[in-house]
C-alpha cells in the first residue's frame, strides 16, 4: 500500500505513545508516524520529514493539546542537545514511559501473552547532577572553539558549559581545560580533515570519594604546552587526583585509544559502592550513576537471594563490580569476562578490599564455563550483565547447561532482555519478575533486572 503522506505534508496527529527512543508515535490513516517531542495523549500539528514503507517521521510544529505531564525543560539546550530526550516530560511520566518500554518489548519481542511481571521502576529522589563521568567532544564552529554534546544523530557540537544531569566537578573541569585551550592555542580536533590536537575531555568524578581524573584525548603524542597545562589544572582543580594523556589518531568515532601518559598524579581514582571501593583506570566500565547503582546492585542481591553458602558466577563481569558487592553473602565467586584488563581490574579490585573467595578468568564465557564444569564446579547463581547486543545464543546454552538454581540477568536494554527472556523460556527457564531502575533520569534508557529460575527448581 502506498503511505497515506508525503514528504513536506503538514498533518494533524493524536499521539498514543512513546517510542524505545522517547519520540511519540501516532496513526494517521492506519499510517505509524514518529514525532520527537510530541506526549502521549497529546493532539500536534506536524511536519513530514521522512517516509518509509511503514512508518513516516514528523518534526512537531505546534501543540493542539498539550499533555499534563509535559513540562518546562531546566536545560536551555535541551532541543538541540543529544543528551536527554525526556526533559519535557514530568518525572513521574518519565518513569511510566520507562516500565511501558519493558512491557511492550516482553509482548512484542518475547511474545508473553499473559500479564507481564514487570514492576514499577525505581526512580531517583533527586534525578538530577547523578552523571560520575563526561565525555565532551572539542572541535570548531565558525573558527571559535567550542565544547558540548553532539546534537541528535549528528556530529555538530553544541557548545554549552554546564549540564544538568553531571556532578558540577565534571563541568567544572571540562570548562578549565575549555578556557586553558583557547588561552594556550591548543587547536581543537577537525574532524573532517583529521587535524587538530584536542579531541575529547573525559571527566571522572568519586561521588564517594571526591576524587577525580581528567583525561585529555588528543590527536597524536604531542600536546603543547603541558607544563602550564598541568600546573594550571592543578591550580584549579584541587579535588584532581588524575591527570592523563590518552592518544588517539585513528579516525574513528571510538573515543579512548590504546595509550594512556600520566601527566601528573596517580593513573587510577577510586570509588566506593556500598563497602566496596572500586579503582577506576580511564579504560574501566563502572557505572555512571553511583547513587542507583546500589539500588541496581541491591535488587541483583535480592533475586540471588544469597545465604553465604551459593557458589556465584558473574558473567560479563567487567571489573568485578557486580561479583565483588555480592561477595559477603557468597561462599566463592568466579567471574569471567573476554576483555583482559578489565579482569586485571577485577584482581585488583578484589585484593584491595581483602577479599580472597573469588576468582576471575579472562576469556569467553562459554568457553571457561564449561571448564569450569568439568572442574567440578557448580553455581547455585548465575549473573548476567551483558551489553546492548544482549547474549550469544551459545552463552545462554551454557547457562542452562550449568544447571543454576537462580539465574539474575541485569540489562541495559529492554529489547534484547525481552529477545533472550523468550529464548530461555523455550528451554525451561522462566522469567519470574523484572525490575526497572532507572539508571538515566531524562533520557529514554532503561535498566533491569530480570529475576529468572528453571522450571520446576524451587527457589
Amino acid at each position: 500500500m502506498k503511505p497515506p503522506v508525503t514528504t513536506g505534508e503538514i498533518i494533524e496527529l493524536t499521539v498514543t505513545g512513546q517510542s524505545h527512543t522517547g519520540d511519540g508515535v501516532g496513526k494517521y490513516e492506519g499510517f505509524t508516524v514518529f514525532v520527537p517531542l510530541a506526549l502521549r495523549g497529546e493532539r500536534i500539528r506536524a511536519k513530514i520529514t521522512k517516509v518509509k514503507k511503514t512508518y513516516a517521521h514528523g518534526r512537531m510544529l505546534e501543540i493542539l493539546e498539550a499533555s499534563p505531564a509535559r513540562t518546562e525543560p531546566a536545560c536551555p539546550v535541551f532541543e538541540r542537545c543529544g543528551g536527554c530526550q525526556l526533559q519535557h516530560v514530568s518525572y513521574e511520566e518519565q518513569l511510566r514511559i520507562k516500565r511501558q518500554q519493558v512491557i511492550d518489548s516482553f509482548q512484542r519481542i518475547g511474545g508473553w501473552e499473559e500479564e507481564v511481571p514487570v514492576l514499577p521502576v525505581i526512580g531517583m529522589q533527586d534525578p538530577w547532577v547523578y552523571r560520575n563521568k563526561a565525555q565532551v567532544p572539542f572541535g570548531l564552529s565558525g573558527g571559535e572553539l567550542v565544547a558540548g554534546f553532539y546534537a541528535a544523530g549528528t556530529h555538530t557540537i553544541v557548545d554549552m558549559d554546564t549540564c544538568g544531569i553531571q556532578h558540577p566537578d565534571n563541568d567544572r573541569a571540562v570548562r578549565e581545560v575549555k578556557r586553558l585551550a583557547k588561552e594556550l592555542g591548543i587547536p581543537p580536533y577537525d574532524e573532517k580533515n583529521h587535524r587538530g590536537v584536542l579531541r575529547h575531555v573525559m571527566v571522572r568524578t568519586g561521588f564517594a570519594t571526591g576524587e577525580m581524573m581528567v583525561v585529555l584525548v588528543t590527536n597524536g603524542k604531542q600536546l603543547p604546552h603541558r607544563e602550564t597545562l598541568v600546573a594550571e589544572l592543578r591550580k584549579a582543580l584541587p579535588r584532581m587526583k588524575s591527570l592523563v594523556q590518552n592518544i588517539n589518531d585513528r579516525r574513528t568515532n571510538v573515543i579512548l585509544g590504546r595509550e594512556n601518559r600520566l601527566l601528573w598524579g596517580e593513573p587510577v581514582i577510586r570509588d566506593r559502592i556500598g563497602s566496596v571501593t572500586y579503582v577506576i583506570s580511564p579504560q574501566s566500565f563502572f557505572q555512571v550513576n553511583p547513587v542507583q547503582t546500589r539500588v541496581l546492585y541491591d535488587q541483583v542481591r535480592r533475586y540471588a537471594r544469597l545465604t553465604g553458602r551459593e557458589i556465584v558466577m558473574d558473567v560479563y563481569c567487567g571489573a568485578g563490580t557486580i561479583g565483588l558487592y555480592l561477595a559477603d553473602g557468597a561462599a566463592w565467586v568466579y567471574g569471567v569476562e573476554s576483555v583482559p584488563e578489565a579482569i586485571e581490574d577485577a584482581r585488583r579490585n578484589a585484593r584491595i578490599n581483602g577479599i580472597e573467595h573469588v576468582t576471575f578468568e579472562a576469556g569467553k564465557a562459554e568457553d571457561v564455563m564449561p571448564r569450569w564444569r568439568e572442574q567440578g564446579i557448580r553455581p547455585d547463581v548465575i549473573v548476567v550483565d551483558p551489553p546492548r547486543k544482549g547474549c550469544d545464543p551459545v552463552l545462554l546454552d551454557t547457562v542452562v547447561d550449568m544447571h543454576p538454581k537462580r539465574l539474575v540477568y541485569v540489562s541495559c536494554n529492554p529489547a534484547t532482555l525481552a529477545r533472550d527472556a523468550r529464548y530461555l523460556r523455550e528451554r525451561s527457564i522462566e522469567t519470574l519478575e523484572v525490575q526497572p531502575v532507572d539508571m538515566f533520569p531524562h533520557t529514554s534508557h532503561v535498566e533491569c533486572v530480570a529475576w529468572m529460575k528453571p522450571a520446576g527448581k524451587t527457589l
